[in-house]
Parts: structure tokens; sequence; C-alpha cells
């Protein structure tokens, strides 16, 4: 798996993983429960990981989104 992007923004997080499910792309949320145990004070980011294969097209979905900068 491959990290796509991180964040403490818990919306943005839920935005970012709708854009991905609707285009068809699963992905899976790692350290949501890290960041509860420390006290939800932001410290340990979540990240939003995806399938090597499904990387490029995840991260054209987020930057067409206007969430990533454009890809080189």
């Amino acid at each position: 798996m491959i990290e796509i992007y991180r964040t403490n923004d818990l919306v943005k997080l839920s935005w970012l993983q709708a854009l991905l499910s609707d285009s068809g792309i699963e992905c899976v949320v790692l350290d949501q429960y890290a960041s509860i145990i420390e006290g939800s004070i932001g410290a340990i980011q979540r990240r939003i990981m995806v399938l090597e294969e499904d990387a490029v097209q995840a991260r054209r979905v987020l930057t067409d989104a206007g969430e990533l900068e454009k890809l080189s």
C-alpha cells in the first residue's frame, strides 16, 4: 500500500475517502486509532493508503478535485 494523503482534518479525510470511493478506488485510513489513544490532540496525522496499482489514478482524482498539487 502507498500513502497518498496525510491530514488531521476529519472533514477533509471523509471528503477524500468519498472522492476515492466514487471513483472505484478502495482506500484504508491508518493511524486513526493511534490518534484517538493520544487524546485526539492532532499530534498523529491519519494517512490515506491505496493499493500500489491504484496510486496513480487516486492521485489524479485528488489532483482533479484540487486536493493535491498538479502531477508532473
